[in-house]
Formats: structure tokens, sequence, C-alpha cells
């Protein structure tokens, strides 16, 4: 079973379609777009476990330049 969560981007100005870009093309990440609000862009994420998808977003997500803050939130079947 894997784990999929929503990442929520905060990125320098100016920054956020050069930053989904290069979201998408990270293995596990399964969609990246650029977007208006307090975030400025939202991935949907998977990962086999959750310590693999946190290191997903620690290692590679969080590594990309133009970053300036990200927020995970995993998905619940309830």
């Amino acid at each position: 079973m894997t784990v999929q969560a929503y990442v929520l981007v905060q990125t320098e100005v100016g920054k956020a379609a050069e930053v989904a870009r290069a979201i998408a093309a990270i293995d596990g990440v399964l969609q990246s777009e650029d977007v208006t609000g307090p975030y400025d862009v939202i991935v949907k994420a998977e990962g086999p476990s959750v310590d693999q998808l946190g290191a997903l977003v620690v290692s590679s997500i969080q590594g990309v330049p133009g970053i300036t803050r990200t927020l995970t939130c995993p998905i619940v079947s309830l």
C-alpha cells in the first residue's frame, strides 16, 4: 500500500512556475501545479511508506531552488 500526500509549497517571488516544473520531474511526484493563493505550488506525491514519503519531501522536494517553505498534508481514508 502506498502513502500519498499533498505538499503545499511557498516559493520566492516569481519562481512558482520554475519550481513546479522542477518538482514534477522528481520520482514519486504524481502532480505538480502552480496555483494562486497563500501557496504557490501544490504537489501530490506518493511513497511506499510514511518514512519514505517524508524522505522524498525533505531530501528531494525541499532541495529544489526557490522554495521557502513546505507543508505536507498526508491523505487519509476515513
